[in-house]
């Protein structure tokens, strides 16, 4: 997984200028996933979900550092059932529900108290990418193994990832930080073999050799190419403004856009990406953060067939979600545009079943949950389905099916804790948002009395004209409200007992006593009635 990657910021998804020959090989021999969408875009609660294979409400992590309460199952503990270790080797921005553990009495450096403190995962190595620091200290309050590298290799200071990784140097020998976007065709004050992606890289490498014949998955989850936007030499200046894809935005867009668009719209992010020289600073340190991306693959890729691993190990490339880049006038991600809430879906399985689907592009409708749902299958022979709310892949990818039977997907996004909630003057609870989509139109629900936007994708692929405010396509607005009804009343929180159990309850030929309802005993067959008739077993009343 990496962090921010957009779906179409690859060469074999179309990128005219961007050169990815390792994803695009993999891809070539497994499925590509064209129509994979995240189920909130934003890093926290994209991942919780992938994490639990629910969707945001069920679990309720629902933005950045909100905890993943205790008592989500997670796919660590469906796996482990399964027999199956589940590890973590880099980024999570899992947030622990310390209050929960403590009310449990659950120790962090306990065995079931360290998993639940890491999202159900066992930690080869945990780093989120965000060391930030300021005046009031570190963004982030754990240690940072990646600093603990670069002291280890020679870099000096409090903090070598925030003044060298993401940092580089003038003519005079002062610091240019990632920070400051005006900087990002700097190369990074820092050898290419100890930045964030080779360094984690490396650790995969070490990991893989350290087990032994028992399955497991890995979750390698890179940091990169999330900003801050700045990447080490050669890769700092092999894309130009020239290579830079024209912005995906008309000026129609502003002209009254949907007032919670406006206010995204006009948020620091956004007017900083709807200038021309910020696109042309940024992307091209973008696109050489993807391409050190694409050539880790290469070295990853390499290492599995040199060590004879290639053929048994299943390989999944996706993102938790995408990046705006200046498209629609917006900058990170945060609403439901393409380049924000799709995102690359890659699976490579070595197994003979997969052979009628290699290097094909599947159009299904994805939602990020299918991943747990598909490993966990993968693991144990079902999907516990009164859990994970996302489906299986394997019907697709080894080509029993063309698609899963689903008739739209699901977003969600809370901006309860970011300015714009005030700005609009929208409650805590109403600064939430729904996207309903299908492969013809996205539509767009805003709580808080707002209209709805909607997007016919057929006509308009690009998401340029907003149809949510008009009164010509009043049915299509009602059938995705009816949609999304539908989805709100769907069986989520029912995680304990399967149906099949209910269902075994209604099989069962056994009498236990309970008779309701029942007026005589004359009613009900003497076998059971005769437990309670005869003699009374004493008199305690006068």
């Amino acid at each position: 997984m990496f962090d921010q990657l957009r779906f179409d910021y690859l060469s074999c998804a179309g990128h005219k200028t961007l050169e990815t020959p390792n994803i695009d090989r993999l891809a070539s021999m497994g499925v590509r996933f064209s129509n994979c969408y995240v189920q909130s875009p934003v890093c926290g609660a994209s991942r919780m979900s992938t994490y639990t294979g629910r969707y945001v409400s069920s679990h309720g992590a629902a933005w950045n550092n909100v905890p993943l309460k205790v008592g989500e199952l997670t796919l660590g503990d469906h796996l482990r059932k399964a027999g199956m270790d589940c590890w973590l080797i880099g980024k999570t921005h899992m947030k622990v529900d310390a209050d929960g553990m403590k009310r449990l009495g659950l120790a962090p450096d306990s065995v079931i108290g360290a998993r639940v403190s890491e999202a159900g995962f066992d930690v080869w190595l945990r780093d989120d990418g965000l060391w930030a620091y300021g005046p009031d200290g570190f963004y982030d309050d754990k240690v940072s193994p990646y600093n603990t590298f670069l002291k280890s290799q020679g870099y000096e200071g409090e903090n070598p990832w925030a003044d060298f990784a993401n940092a580089g140097l003038d003519e005079d020998d002062q610091m240019t930080s990632g920070w400051f976007m005006k900087y990002a065709g700097t190369a990074a004050n820092i050898r290419e073999e100890d930045s964030e992606t080779p360094w984690l890289t490396s650790e995969a490498m070490k990991f893989i050799d350290a087990q032994d014949d028992k399955p497991w998955l890995c979750h390698l989850s890179y940091i990169k190419p999330h900003w801050p936007y700045i990447v080490p030499a050669p890769y700092n200046d092999m894309y130009t403004a020239a290579d830079v894809p024209d912005a995906i935005r008309a000026e129609d867009e502003r002209d009254d856009p949907h007032p919670v668009y406006k206010a995204f719209m006009e948020n620091a992010i956004g007017q900083s990406f709807s200038r021309d020289e910020v696109r042309e600073t940024v992307i091209p340190a973008y696109m050489g953060l993807i391409k050190q991306c694409d050539d880790q693959m290469g070295r990853l890729f390499k290492y599995l067939e040199d060590s004879g691993q290639m053929e048994n190990t299943i390989i999944v490339l996706t993102s938790d979600h995408g990046d705006y880049l200046g498209d629609h006038w917006l900058g990170e991600k945060d609403l439901f545009h393409a380049p924000s809430v799709k995102v690359p879906l890659v699976v490579y399985d070595p197994s003979s079943e997969a052979d009628a689907t290699r290097g094909t592009v599947c159009n299904a409708l994805v939602e990020a949950i299918d991943l747990t749902a598909s490993f966990v299958e993968h693991a144990s022979g079902e999907v516990p389905d009164h859990i994970l709310e996302g489906k299986s892949l394997w019907p697709i990818i080894h080509g029993q099916v063309v698609e899963q039977p689903r008739d739209f997907v699901v977003s969600e996004y809370d901006y309860s804790q970011q300015q714009m909630a005030k700005t609009l003057g929208v409650s805590i609870r109403d600064a939430r948002l729904f996207m309903v989509a299908d492969k013809r139109w996205k539509f767009m629900h805003a709580e808080g009395g707002f209209r709805p936007m909607l997007f016919d994708l057929e006509n308009d692929p690009n998401e340029l004209n907003d149809l949510g405010g008009q009164s010509t396509h009043k049915d299509i607005i009602e059938m995705m409200y009816q949609r999304l009804a539908q989805w709100g009343r769907r069986m989520a929180q029912r995680t304990t007992i399967e149906d099949k159990n209910i269902h075994k309850k209604f099989e069962m030929d056994s009498d236990v006593g309970i008779m309701l309802g029942v007026y005589d005993d004359a009613d009900v067959p003497d076998l059971a009635a005769d437990f309670y008739r005869g003699k009374a077993k004493g008199r305690y009343l006068k």
